[in-house]
């Protein structure tokens, strides 16, 4: 029985995937992560390079900073972190599963050369795991 090399980040990544600009409403970046039903997204320039992450936890910000105001106020870029963790595409996924179980995130951006190629959430992981020993 011949056992293949586990899988790399960069095949199981996604590639399509909400970014949102760092100078969009944080109101209308709300209401697409609620849409989409996503718990965050990755901020990008306008050169495609990752500059922060706006999470859920970002989002109740808003409720604290423009708890008088009818709709929050500001742009992304005011509410999002900025303390960034990526990883590479070519790390394979018992790496991967190393870095989730260290770490409280549920998705992690993937960055190659400086610009945001994909992204990996934990969902992805169980799947290539279950495919791996299928």
């Amino acid at each position: 029985m011949t056992i293949s090399a586990p899988p790399t980040v960069r095949q199981l990544m996604d590639r399509v995937f909400v970014k949102l600009p760092p100078e969009m409403p944080v109101a209308k970046a709300v209401s697409i992560l609620l849409k989409k039903k996503l718990t965050g997204a990755p901020v990008v320039d306008e050169n495609g390079r990752l500059i922060g992450i706006l999470s859920e936890k970002d989002c109740l910000k808003t409720l604290m900073i423009d708890a008088y105001d009818q709709m929050p106020l500001g742009i992304v870029s005011e509410y999002m972190s900025t303390e960034l963790f990526s990883v590479h595409p070519d790390i394979e996924i018992f790496q991967l599963a190393e870095l989730f179980l260290s770490r409280v995130y549920r998705r992690f951006p993937v960055v190659e050369d400086g610009q945001l190629v994909g992204q990996i959430t934990r969902r992805d992981l169980l799947r290539a795991i279950a495919e791996y020993w299928a």
